[in-house]
């Protein structure tokens, strides 16, 4: 039987899988661990956030860069093998020191995440790469998804944090074996993106709008937190499999749809969509309706992720080639990371001092902004390409 997708695409989609089905048990339950077992303050969480991007930024464009020089395939085992360090957050007591084990293995994580995508790049042709690029995003958060699940079954059984985040040390090991059997593949040719005003022009409008996207995008930590403290834990870590389900749902579709409009895609479906469940949030929030819509709002949160994983390094992927690839995608990793630096500091702070009605109003007009600078800085590029 004929595969849809070079054999790398599957290896490389369920290599995301059983990452995401391990280090999410612990983004899942970092801020319940940290806030409500250690007693943190929420702004420390959010220096733990701000600190994982932020730095991380740093690791993601130099994964880039050693992809570039090394080989993608050899840069992503090294950094996949490393991530399970945040499996031991649990067994600190301390929030300083249990931060500090996070962030390691957080910032390997960043690591592999640009010359991973580079692997997938040379797997594909540029007429499948987002439908690969959204299959690895379903596969991705599918993985979450199973983590969530996981994380609130064993808390409700009244297993301790440290325990439940020891667990995800197994399927991340698995995660790096099948990186590890990939086949070798080809790298495109590289022209140079100076020489196509177009793609320059979308180039430099999508890093500065996944910056803003990244300023709105808080750590889901954070509404998961506002659910438990709202009502209970356990309808705090309901929010995950919620946010998993749908985003996973809409990397699958993007999986089997070939489109040329992925600028309009990624601005409309991608970043305006992701403030429109931010705003939904905060009106929740205001109106103190059913928390159904809240898990409403959580829900269009997680399908404008989705596009946003899957339309923007596919779009990267066709401006920076070749021997550049890493350098694009590192640059996306880069600019993502540092808005998130800040929008989660920006956001923590508004919501340890203020209220968290301002942070997540905050966060959806941001977003906003982000789908307005893509939208009219890609308007030539996406008609080239119509």
């Amino acid at each position: 039987m004929k595969l849809r997708f070079h054999i790398n695409v599957y290896l490389l989609a369920f290599s995301a899988f059983f990452a995401d089905m391990g280090y999410q048990i612990v983004v899942g339950g970092l801020s319940v661990f940290i806030v409500l077992v250690l007693h943190a303050p929420v702004w420390v969480f959010a220096v733990i956030e701000a600190v994982s991007y932020g730095i991380g930024a740093f690791f993601a464009y130099i994964g880039g860069i050693l992809a570039d020089r090394y080989g993608a395939k050899k840069i992503s085992i090294i950094g996949n093998a490393l991530i399970p360090a945040l499996s031991f957050t649990g067994l600190f007591r301390n929030y300083a020191f249990a931060g500090s084990v996070y962030v390691t293995g957080w910032w390997s994580r960043n690591f592999r995440s640009p010359p991973r995508r580079v692997l997938l790049v040379e797997s594909t042709s540029t007429e499948n790469r987002s439908r690969a690029f959204g299959l690895l995003h379903g596969l991705d958060v599918g993985g979450g998804i199973i983590a969530s699940v996981l994380l609130i079954s064993l808390y409700l059984l009244g297993f301790p944090f440290s325990t439940i985040f020891l667990i995800s040390i197994a399927p991340l090991i698995v995660s790096t074996l099948l990186i590890v059997v990939t086949r070798p593949t080809a790298r495109e040719k590289y022209i140079a993106p100076h020489d196509r005003k177009e793609e320059t022009l979308a180039m430099k409008g999508i890093l500065i709008a996944t910056a803003l996207f990244g300023f709105s995008y808080y750590s889901i930590g954070f509404p998961i937190l506002t659910a438990a403290t709202t009502d209970s834990i356990a309808y705090g870590l309901l929010v995950y499999p919620i946010f998993m389900s749908v985003s996973a749902a809409g990397g699958f579709m993007y999986s089997r749809i070939q489109t040329k409009k992925e600028i309009r895609q990624l601005g409309i479906f991608g970043y305006a969509l992701a403030g429109a469940g931010a705003l939904g949030i905060l009106l929740v929030l205001i109106t103190r309706v059913d928390i159904a819509f809240y898990y409403i709002s959580v829900a269009i949160l997680g399908l404008g992720t989705s596009t946003v994983e899957t339309y923007e390094p596919s779009i990267i992927s066709r401006i920076a080639r070749g021997s550049v690839a890493g350098r694009g995608m590192g640059l996306l990793s880069v600019f993502r990371s540092i808005g998130m630096f800040s929008g989660n500091l920006v956001f923590g702070l508004l919501y340890f001092f203020i209220s968290s009605e301002y942070s997540y109003g905050y966060a959806a007009g941001v977003a906003f902004a982000g789908a307005a600078i893509v939208l009219i800085t890609g308007r030539s590029y996406g008609r080239k390409n119509a």
